[in-house]
């Protein structure tokens, strides 16, 4: 049985270089100090934001270069952890920081209470006469609509500072589920045995042709699921009651509307996109299902065979030089300036590749502010790691662009859009690979890989989306978030979406425990409504061609400047309906009705 790697067993050339960061923990530590006493520096404006427009144009620019260094110093803590949870110096390098952002939090948060406390048309007025002051436009605009929730100023600074205690649910769910969660080895039905692990799992074996492989390996990981349901439903409970509990004492009609408001988006966007698809898309993705079986000849469809592969034989391993070729080929339609940023990507160590123990599950991207993103995927051999390859590479690339053009305070857009450059690039591979072929096996073989990533976003993620909602509904009803009741709550989601097409197994409701988006917000939603743009962006190319890729360049490069349904107005989608929505999904029924015909 192959053992899965310690962190100092990793080859080198499938890790991040992190040394454009920091070259070493002690340079990161001597940042972390100048920037606690730079922080501290800050308190020479307190009480005198009201005293003229440069004054505040000082403050800002100040707290903004503080930010962006803080920035980075947090980002190498987290990378440093993400790349081995369960490395002492990590846990203690991810601590302190954390320490540190919730010093530096506390100490900068009159700044906002200061400036919500500024006479009606005060800051309108210094913008007029400050010019330094136009960059943070937005942002200070944005701020005063937030005035009717802000609390005492002296409540504000407490709040901040318990910062990493706040944050401590997401902690505990990350270290549970990375260091301290371990599953049983399986035997396939030829006797070989595999070791198991999270990142194994959800990148191999779930879409493992070997049917007893991936049952077997989904046993032992939802039997482990299972073991901890408790400590884990007891973390997500006190990550929703903190929510829950600020939103009351803001005085926001629901969480939603809190979590919703950074995100600039209004209700009915929201419900839009979990209504449509969850309803709209059911149908399609039964049908996908009984497909499967079919091809598979199987009377069953348990839910862990959702994503074993309908033509294994055509399934070639796919090396990470040879994704990286081909994602460059693919993305040459997006110009010079983009592809130089992937080129540099894959041949400088941004991306690590390695599976070790201890590491992050899934997949992300990280672009701290004045330097070059980082990438962690777990490399799995097949073109489903490609894929996510050039989704991650599409967030690197958009976030890039966006810092080149935009300050530290305008680069970073509203979620509600970051994920529509990721799943730009998926849709590009995809039309790129079907280019290079006429061959209906190829064809068939890439309509598999679209689907895979309509599956990702649209079901995986959409599903977590309705799950929250319901959290949400059951939390503010008073009901007890315990295990029971999320296993049910998720059994529900389930069981709606998918009919009597899949059984689902008792491991099925636990797949709440799977994801670490449900502490991040408002999030998973926002993969169905990056795609649905995404979708519709990239049928626009096909048909319009440059200038609608030079029109989703300037919508990259705009970053945060603009609020999500201005900035994919720019791009020529208008989310504010939900005709865009219908198209996507519509466009995966007809991916559906093509594998229907090449099979």
């Amino acid at each position: 049985m192959k053992q899965r790697w310690q962190r100092n067993e990793v080859p080198v050339g499938l890790t991040w270089d992190l040394d454009g960061l920091f070259p070493s923990k002690d340079a990161w530590e001597a940042e972390l100090q100048t920037i606690e006493k730079e922080a501290a520096l800050m308190g020479r404006f307190r009480g005198k934001l009201s005293q003229g427009a440069g004054i505040l144009a000082d403050c800002l620019k100040e707290q903004e270069a503080l930010l962006a260094r803080n920035g980075r110093a947090g980002a190498y803590a987290r990378l440093r952890y993400s790349e081995d949870s369960g490395n002492p110096d990590n846990q203690s390098g991810s601590a302190r920081a954390g320490d540190v952002a919730s010093g530096i939090g506390a100490a900068l948060s009159f700044i906002r209470s200061e400036i919500m406390e500024l006479p009606e048309g005060t800051v309108e007025e210094y913008i007029k006469q400050e010019p330094r002051l136009q960059p943070f436009r937005k942002s200070l605009y944005d701020l005063l609509e937030t005035k009717p929730y802000k609390l005492s100023a002296e409540t504000e600074s407490v709040l901040a500072s318990l910062g990493e205690v706040l944050g401590a649910p997401y902690t505990i769910y990350q270290r549970s589920k990375l260091s301290d969660m371990s599953f049983s080895p399986v035997q396939d039905d030829r006797n070989v045995t595999h070791p198991v692990s999270f990142a194994l799992f959800e990148t191999s074996y779930e879409f493992s042709a070997n049917t007893s492989l991936r049952r077997a390996s989904y046993d032992s990981f939802t039997r482990t699921l299972g073991q901890y349901r408790n400590t884990i439903a007891g973390t997500y409970a006190a990550e929703v009651k903190r929510q829950t509990v600020t939103a009351r004492l803001r005085g926001y009609e629901s969480v939603t509307d809190m979590l919703l408001q950074p995100q600039q988006v209004t209700k009915e966007m929201y419900h839009h996109i979990l209504d449509t698809i969850r309803s709209e898309l059911a149908p399609h993705m039964r049908r996908f299902m009984g497909l499967k079986k079919r091809v598979l000849g199987i009377d069953r469809l348990l839910f862990c065979d959702l994503k074993a592969p309908m033509d294994p034989e055509f399934n070639p391993e796919v090396t990470i030089e040879e994704a990286g070729r081909t994602i460059l080929d693919a993305l040459q339609v997006m110009g010079p300036e983009y592809v130089r940023l992937m080129e540099e990507a894959l041949s400088n160590r941004w991306i690590d590749y390695a599976d070790n123990v201890g590491k992050s599950t899934g997949a992300f991207c990280a672009t701290p502010y004045g330097a070059h993103s980082y990438i962690l995927i777990t490399w799995g051999g097949n073109m489903r790691s490609a894929f996510t390859l050039a989704h991650e590479l599409g967030h690197a690339g958009h976030l890039m662009l966006a810092a080149r053009h935009q300050s530290f305070t305008n680069f970073r857009p509203s979620t509600y859009f970051i994920e529509a450059p990721s799943t730009m690039n998926e849709l590009l591979l995809a039309q790129h690979i079907l280019k290079q072929s006429d061959d209906p096996r190829m064809k068939r073989w890439v309509i598999l890989q679209l689907l895979n990533t309509y599956y990702h976003n649209f079901v995986t993620h959409l599903l977590e989306g309705d799950m929250q909602r319901r959290v949400y509904e059951a939390a503010e009803a008073g009901e007890a978030l315990t295990a029971g009741t999320l296993s049910a709550l998720k059994g529900r989601v389930l069981s709606e979406f998918w009919g009597d097409e899949v059984e689902l197994d008792p491991g099925a409701s636990l797949t709440w425990m799977r994801q670490p988006h449900y502490y991040m917000g408002l999030y998973p939603y926002t993969y169905a409504a990056g795609l649905t743009a995404s979708t519709a962006v990239a049928q626009r190319m096909k048909e319009e061609g440059q200038p609608v890729i030079d029109r989703w360049l300037d919508v990259l490069k705009a970053g945060g400047t603009l609020r999500p349904l201005d900035l994919l107005k720019l791009a020529g989608v208008d989310m504010s309906e939900a005709r865009p929505i219908r198209s996507a999904v519509a466009y995966v029924g007809t991916l559906i009705d093509e594998l229907e015909t090449l099979f």
